[in-house]
């Protein structure tokens, strides 16, 4: 996909797996959003083949539709429309819909009924348009920036809702910048860059290369660290970094800290503080896509 001398998409090729929670990845200008909504059937591609649940989204969106649930990040919402009537009026295109009055309830949106939609809050219409991709029991559905501007009780009952979509076999398309939630809710992850699939792989197994995997200890400054190291198995290094902070390298497992901790019991010391630093998708994305901001 180009736009002028840009190429947004660039011979881009991927793949979402049934009942999966797929993350699609990328900094600002890397293609997620015209991917997306190639997918969605809103953008032909000028080059290459997409194919959702097996038919063209263009040519076959009358018979798409019905089966895919799509949250805009722009809402798509009539400004002067009502939250209740809207759902309401949605509802009624789906053949089997979603009890309307629950999913009102369930997405905290029963107090906005007679309010219009310009008026509501960000996180109100982020909820709102979740509620409609959601309303016509969708087989799959494109969420984009789903918890963008709620709050955390809004955004943890988010989560919980994705979770529950996994659970029940409809499969789920997710955009987002927060990589916490990528990494808390995709079973995949796809990462992408100057339109281009850079990396791609469970959350997991994309944490776990060159991870640094490393319990810190914060306690009295002079431990004997050589000591500490003969009670642990071989492999491991111990180091004192700063006065009272230090650090153990190796494969951090429970019973690595069992052995720790007895060490110190041993020693009748008691430690300031105790954290395992693991590499989290936050890393991973800024080692590929860079840590400079973009415009």
């Amino acid at each position: 996909m180009r736009y002028g001398d840009t190429t947004a998409v660039d011979g881009l090729s991927l793949t979402v797996e049934p009942g999966t929670v797929t993350a699609v990845l990328g900094p600002n200008g890397a293609g997620k959003t015209t991917t997306i909504e190639t997918c969605e059937g809103y953008r032909s591609p000028q080059e290459g083949k997409v194919r959702v649940l097996g038919l063209d989204p263009v040519r076959d969106a009358t018979r798409l539709r019905p089966r895919v649930g799509v949250m805009l990040q722009s809402g798509g919402a009539w400004s002067a429309s009502y939250p209740h009537e809207m759902l309401r009026y949605v509802s009624r295109l789906y053949a089997d819909p979603l009890d309307v009055d629950a999913l009102i309830e369930r997405l905290g949106l029963g107090t906005v009924g007679r309010t219009p939609y310009r008026r509501l809050s960000g996180g109100q219409q982020q909820r709102l348009a979740l509620a409609t991709a959601l309303v016509g029991r969708p087989e799959l559905v494109f969420l984009d920036e789903p918890t963008a501007g709620l709050d955390p009780q809004a955004r943890r009952a988010t989560w919980e809702l994705v979770d529950e979509l996994r659970a029940s076999g409809v499969t789920v398309v997710l955009s987002t910048h927060f990589m916490d939630e990528a990494e808390r809710l995709a079973d995949w992850v796809h990462v992408l860059d100057h339109g281009r699939l850079i990396a791609s792989g469970t959350p997991k197994s994309l944490t776990s290369e060159g991870a640094e995997n490393t319990l810190r200890l914060s306690g009295p400054p002079g431990i004997d660290v050589s000591g500490l190291l003969t009670a642990l198995p071989a492999g491991f290094q111990v180091v004192e970094q700063a006065p009272g902070a230090y650090l153990v390298s190796g494969t951090i497992d429970p019973p690595l800290l069992q052995s720790v901790t007895t060490w110190f019991a041993g020693q009748d010391i008691l430690l300031d503080g105790i954290a395992v630093r693991r590499r989290t998708l936050e890393d991973v994305f800024l080692d590929l896509t860079g840590r400079e901001l973009r415009s």
